[in-house]
């Protein structure tokens, strides 16, 4: 029953999303490329807010998966609210002739280098023109179009920021090019590589050596996984990636889970309130996407902030309070509770009435803030 009432709200989120079709003239291509664009539902709602773009080859298939992986994402508040541009590759075998390579230099020849052209000088400007963007942009593709996606990162500034490579078919010399590329950069690159442990293996093997490359390379810009699916073939594999690929990439922008804290911000010694910062500014400096601190993630840093009895970082969760929230009382709370737990009633009292004038958020309101001031009075009293 569970399942069903799961796959019921995928389908009723999905359908409020606006999906559109669009010809694109292309004088690279000589021609026009159909493509579908899928909107968020809250697109035309929020008129000054941006998207992130995921451009999918093979979009004839590749595009309502993504779609519903997306939407189940973001209603559950994990996975932020994308663009889909879906290009499509198998009306007429287009595929095959957009992927075409020189099998000895290992790079995009006659049609392959017309339509990689296409989509990095036609395509990707016109949907930033058209629609309301941000710079993060993710490609993903299946066999022959996941290797194809790759050869933007050969670029001296890749295109795109996310790749998602499903049982890529890989062109030569790619399992040593990428890793190279890797070592190299100096701005984040977000790389999931997937394969089915039924791949046939002249796909499986260069896919394996790409891995054991990419770990030598080992540069922490790179965020990289690489998962093999057990039970599942060339095709059925992709079902199984798309989650797994939208997730890592997007890691930083769920909420704060159990693993997150147990991993990453239990081991700390100190510096939480900084983490909590850190995990907002990479949502919104490197993909563009501009939310206020969760409050659920808040009271998680003051929680361990109040159990490591690390109370002058308090000073930095209300700076953090006020940005996101400069008419609440969250700020001013995060002050006087500092002030409290470092034994200064008086003023405890007085951040406490301050924030008792602003406007409540999630636990805290008027009520709360007169008991507080109550009792900082009374112990105020009691130290004279």
């Amino acid at each position: 029953m569970k399942k069903v009432y799961l796959l019921f709200i995928l389908i009723s989120i999905s359908s409020f999303a606006q999906k559109t079709f669009d010809n694109i003239k292309s004088e690279k291509l000589g021609g026009e490329r159909r493509i579908t664009i899928g909107l968020p539902p809250s697109y035309e709602a929020n008129k000054d807010k941006r998207y992130p773009v995921l451009y999918l080859l093979d979009g004839d298939y590749l595009f309502d998966p993504f779609s519903g992986a997306l939407s189940y994402g973001a209603y559950w508040g994990d996975l932020p609210e994308m663009i889909i541009i879906g290009i499509h590759q198998n009306k007429d075998g287009e595929r095959e002739d957009d992927s075409t390579i020189d099998q000895n230099t290992g790079l995009p020849f006659e049609k392959g280098a017309d339509f990689f052209e296409f989509v990095g000088s036609e395509l990707v400007p016109y949907i930033e023109k058209k629609y309301r963007t941000t710079p993060f942009r993710i490609i993903a593709g299946h066999d022959i179009t996941a290797s194809f996606a790759n050869f933007y990162l050969y670029k001296e500034d890749p295109l795109f920021t996310g790749y998602i490579c499903m049982s890529p078919e890989l062109a030569p010399k790619m399992e040593v090019r990428i890793p190279e590329k890797f070592a190299k950069v100096t701005k984040p690159i977000f790389f999931y590589l997937s394969a089915g442990d039924g791949d046939v293996k002249m796909i499986k093997e260069p896919i394996e050596k790409l891995d054991s490359n990419i770990k030598i390379a080992n540069n922490p810009l790179v965020n990289y996984k690489y998962e093999v699916f057990k039970g599942t073939t060339h095709y059925t594999e992709v079902l199984h990636s798309i989650p797994g690929a939208l997730y890592q990439i997007f890691e930083v922008y769920r909420p704060i889970n159990s693993a997150e804290y147990n991993d990453k911000i239990a081991v700390l010694q100190n510096g939480y309130s900084d983490y909590l910062e850190k995990k907002y500014s990479v949502m919104s400096e490197i993909m563009g996407v501009q939310i206020p601190v969760r409050i659920s993630d808040f009271k998680v840093i003051e929680n361990i902030i109040l159990k490591r009895n690390a109370y002058d970082e308090l000073g930095k969760m209300a700076e953090i309070a006020n940005t996101s929230y400069p008419k609440a009382m969250l700020g001013e709370y995060e002050l006087g509770l500092m002030y409290e737990k470092m034994g200064d009633p008086k003023h405890a009292s007085k951040k406490y009435q301050n924030a008792s004038q602003m406007e409540p958020i999630g636990d805290l309101n008027k009520d709360v803030m007169y008991e507080k001031i109550d009792e900082m009075n009374t112990l105020a009293k009691k130290t004279k």
